[in-house]
Formats: structure tokens, C-alpha cells, sequence
């Protein structure tokens, strides 16, 4: 199940690809670069995420082991 940071990545990523598609369909350098950093924004913290959720999965193993 993905976390909060992991969906709120995706939303950015998705979101910067959507400007970053306006921007170059209109021209707009600014718009296209805007895009460009929301997309990498999210997918910075969607790895986040997808990282805490891994940490706290190998908690959780540990955890089962003891």
C-alpha cells in the first residue's frame, strides 16, 4: 500500500507533466520548465516514500523475528 509521500509524488509528477506537455505545445519556456522541476520534485519524494515504506518493512520483519 502506497504512503502518503509516495502518492503525493505521484500527484506532482503527474501534474509536472502536465505543465511541462502545456508548456511545449504553447511555447511557454517557463511553463516547460516549471513542469520539469514539479516532475522531479515528485519523483523525489515518491522514492522517499517508497523508501520509508521499505524501512519500516524491514522493521516490521525484524520485529517478526525476535
Amino acid at each position: 500500500m502506497a504512503n502518503r509521500d509516495e502518492v503525493k509524488g505521484k500527484v506532482d509528477n503527474l501534474k509536472g507533466r502536465a505543465k511541462q506537455a502545456y508548456g511545449a505545445v504553447t511555447g511557454d519556456k517557463r511553463k516547460e520548465a516549471e513542469g520539469a522541476a514539479e516532475r522531479i520534485k515528485g519523483a523525489v519524494q515518491e522514492k522517499i516514500g517508497k523508501a520509508k515504506k521499505s524501512a519500516a518493512e524491514e522493521i516490521e520483519d525484524d520485529e517478526d523475528e525476535t
